[in-house]
């Protein structure tokens, strides 16, 4: 078992909501990440933003999958309006 500290700073859903949505938005926006798929393999079908000192990863999608951003362990959705919560990051076991 891994018993090496946690080093992500604890943010709330909130705040990475809030910065998630920053970085979609210096991507270009929800609408336009969504509705411009890149293929899966170019080289720039994924861009780490920094915002507010947290690197944000925004990969575009394709047929087969969704576009997401990762923030601080929380994976949104990107779509049309905007994005949806998908996945927050794992409790640790105390």
């Amino acid at each position: 078992m891994n018993d090496a500290p946690d080093r992500r700073p604890a943010v709330s859903e909130a705040e990475a909501t809030r910065l998630a949505t920053e970085a979609v938005e210096l991507a270009g926006g929800a609408r336009m990440i969504y509705r411009g798929p890149r293929q899966p393999f170019s080289p720039n079908a994924r861009e780490v933003f920094e915002v507010d000192g947290v690197a944000i990863e925004v990969r575009w999608g394709e047929i087969s999958s969704p576009a997401i951003v990762t923030a601080v362990g929380y994976v949104f959705e990107i779509n049309d309006d905007g994005i949806e919560l998908l996945v927050r990051p794992p409790k640790s076991r105390s």
